[in-house]
């Protein structure tokens, strides 16, 4: 690879790693602690929260209609999910320890706190969960398929493309064919370093 580029990449994974912490920093200074899975507010904030929850029966009335219409064609994509989510989860517990690929942690991916959240009535959380569990699934699966796609094809698209995950940028450029076996062994040697952390 470009060793400009290396060092872009390098930049960037080290200004994400800054973003991260200073949207930590700044989150942590919104009044609240988290205690293992619990995040806890303090009381002040607990209290004004319960004063901005719209009750069941006054979302029930002020809730566009649309979105009631179409609540159970929303609600039935749980079942496609469900079923992707089992999928692939049971490929990657049978197929990644054979590959030596570091299996994705379920839990960086779906994170279930909105619940905490006192300003939002039984409802909101419900359809929280559900966005939470469906988007959280996506990044799951997501990070799935590029280890995958790091072990069998490290290529980059001729074409460019949006939405490539964060190892694609590290992928070998398109129609860079010189040395393509013990390149492709490189990336999959990387991934059982992964594995055994570093």
């Amino acid at each position: 690879m470009n060793e400009r580029i290396n060092e872009i990449l390098e930049q960037m994974a080290a200004l994400e790693a800054d973003l991260r912490t200073a949207v930590h920093d700044q989150e942590s200074r919104m009044f609240f602690q988290i205690k293992g899975k619990r995040v806890e507010f303090e009381s002040s904030v607990k209290q004004a929260h319960r004063k901005l929850k719209t009750n069941f029966f006054r979302w029930l009335v002020t809730n566009r209609p649309q979105n009631l219409i179409t609540g159970p064609i929303i609600y039935a994509m749980v079942i496609p999910l469900l079923m992707l989510d089992f999928f692939v989860t049971l490929y990657q517990w049978t197929c990644f320890p054979i590959y030596g690929i570091a299996r994705v942690r379920r839990s960086d991916y779906l994170v279930y706190d909105r619940r905490h959240l006192g300003y939002l009535n039984f409802i909101e959380k419900f359809h929280c969960t559900y966005c939470e569990y469906g988007n959280g699934l996506m990044s799951y699966m997501a990070e799935i398929l590029a280890r995958t796609e790091q072990y069998f094809c490290p290529i980059k698209h001729a074409h460019k493309i949006l939405g490539t995950h964060a190892r694609y940028n590290r992928f070998l450029d398109y129609g860079e064919a010189e040395a393509y076996e013990a390149k492709l062994e490189a990336f999959r040697v990387a991934l059982g370093k992964e594995n055994r952390g570093g």
